[in-house]
C-alpha cells in the first residue's frame, strides 16, 4: 500500500471516530434509543462504504487483506443494521401494547 493511501485512510478513520464520539455524547440519554433506532437506515451507508473500500483495495492489488477487511466490515455493518431494526421493532411493540391496554 502506498504511503499516501495509508495516511489518507488512517486520517479518514480517525475523523470518523472523532465525529461518531462527538455525535453520540451530545445526545441526551432519554433520546438516545429512539434517535439511534430511527436513524438506523442511515447505517446502511456503512455497508456501501465497506463495499467501496473493498473495491479500492482490490484495484490496488491487495486482494487477500482487502477481502478479509471487507468481509469483517460487511458483517459488522450488517449486525448494526439488523440490531437497530430489532430494537425499533421492540420499541414499537411496547408502545402498541400500552395503547391496547389503554395506558397511553
Amino acid at each position: 500500500m502506498e504511503p499516501t493511501t495509508l495516511i489518507s485512510s488512517l486520517t479518514l478513520f480517525a475523523l470518523a471516530i472523532f465525529l461518531g464520539f462527538e455525535l453520540i455524547t451530545k445526545v441526551p440519554p432519554t433520546l438516545h434509543t429512539p434517535l439511534m433506532s430511527g436513524a438506523n437506515a442511515i447505517s446502511g451507508i456503512s455497508i456501501v462504504g465497506a463495499i467501496i473500500g473493498a473495491n479500492v483495495m482490490f484495484e490496488a492489488g491487495q486482494t487477500e487483506i482487502s477481502g478479509v477487511i471487507a468481509f469483517l466490515a460487511l458483517v459488522l455493518a450488517s449486525v448494526n443494521v439488523v440490531g437497530g431494526f430489532a430494537v425499533t421493532n421492540r420499541m414499537l411493540q411496547m408502545i402498541a401494547g400500552r395503547r391496547k391496554r389503554g395506558g397511553e
